[in-house]
């Protein structure tokens, strides 16, 4: 497929988070990383995506072009068996059938010590052309009210339209050759500044005690936080992202419209209620070009300390004498054709014309 646009877009973003718990560990504390010697807090990039693509913005930009991740699809089928009249029996050994179409089940005891599995092992991504697919057969079955044929469970699609599959790319273990390269790469966000994670020890008080007999909290307790300003890397394979979505370049610039927006202002929705940690970006820069991507983290392997946080890690970035896009440029030649910035701090740039530069 000929592509005759600029086929890199590279997304540098600053986010100032306050306290926060936006992505956690297996300890419950929020992600940290070293750099540069110094722990930074750390946002990681899976929690990134799942929050994008699963936000309002992502889905009302592409509409019904998305896809689901899951393994409980056998467990839908053989509901929406059952609901158009299938008896339950029927229905579960022809979702098995079904779902083991896109990966291996997992078996799971019964209370009479059989096993049957309706959950796929693995996670898998759902294409809309597979979920229609599905609906389909499952209309069939029930009308027909006998199990699917071998025919009948061709149900993969390697000609699909999923916008979150075309970014990030989709793996199915036991059949590869439905699998697709993710058109876009997304960094850990990493704090500029060092960073420690903090406790808040807390209590809430029991409205009805009136505190005649005990005077102590009605529940006592203790959470993690951090706070800082984040760098967000995003690199997209443009003619890739094309590719995957078949040449519909309407969902091509709708999609890479949606991740600008989405990168700039979708945060993990971790501890939310508790925290109201909700930002926007400070500062995105916008590359387009054919040249070898690359980074920008290095910018911030001296953690920044100054007060003016934000001015100085923009200034690290975009300095015309010393900072780092400037000194890549000198010493490997232009590292972009064209370049776009939103800066808050300067009143330069909008989301708008961050957008746009991302599909010229």
């Amino acid at each position: 497929m000929e592509f005759n646009k600029a086929r890199f877009l590279q997304l540098h973003i600053l986010t100032a988070y306050p306290p926060s718990n936006l992505n956690r560990d297996d300890l419950g504390r929020p992600k940290t990383a070293m750099l540069g010697g110094a722990n930074r807090l750390r946002i990681s990039s899976q929690s990134l995506k799942r929050a994008w693509r699963s936000s309002e913005v992502f889905e009302a930009a592409v509409g019904e072009s998305k896809g689901v991740r899951t393994k409980e699809m056998g467990v839908r089928i053989a509901a929406d068996l059952q609901y158009a009249g299938v008896a339950e029996k029927k229905a579960r050994e022809w979702a098995r059938n079904i779902a083991a179409c896109f990966g291996k089940l997992k078996q799971e005891k019964k209370d009479d010590g059989s096993e049957e599995g309706l959950h796929i092992e693995q996670l898998a991504h759902f294409s809309p052309e597979e979920q229609q697919a599905i609906a389909s057969l499952v209309k069939m079955l029930a009308e027909r009210d006998g199990p699917p044929e071998e025919s009948e469970l061709q149900l993969l699609r390697k000609q699909i339209k999923s916008a979150d599959i075309a970014l990030f790319g989709r793996m199915l273990a036991s059949n590869p050759s439905y699998n697709m390269e993710a058109a876009a790469q997304v960094a850990h966000a990493i704090t500029v500044n060092k960073a420690a994670v903090e406790d808040d020890f807390f209590s809430a008080v029991d409205d009805l005690n009136t505190g005649l007999e005990d005077v102590g909290a009605g529940h006592l307790g203790e959470t993690e936080f951090g706070s800082g300003l984040f760098y967000l890397y995003v690199c997209v394979d443009r003619a890739l992202l094309l590719e995957n979505l078949q040449g519909d370049e309407d969902l091509w610039r709708r999609t890479l419209q949606a991740l600008v927006e989405c990168a700039s202002t979708i945060a993990p929705t971790g501890k939310q209620n508790s925290f109201a940690s909700r930002a926007r970006a400070h500062f995105v820069l916008a590359e387009l070009g054919n040249q070898q991507p690359r980074g920008l983290s290095g910018a911030y392997m001296e953690p920044v300390w100054k007060q003016d946080m934000i001015g100085d890690a923009v200034d690290r970035l975009m300095d015309e004498e010393s900072g780092l896009v400037h000194r890549m440029d000198q010493a490997y030649g232009n590292c972009a054709d064209r370049r776009c910035v939103m800066n808050l701090l300067k009143g330069q740039g909008s989301l708008a014309e961050i957008q746009h530069c991302a599909v010229e």
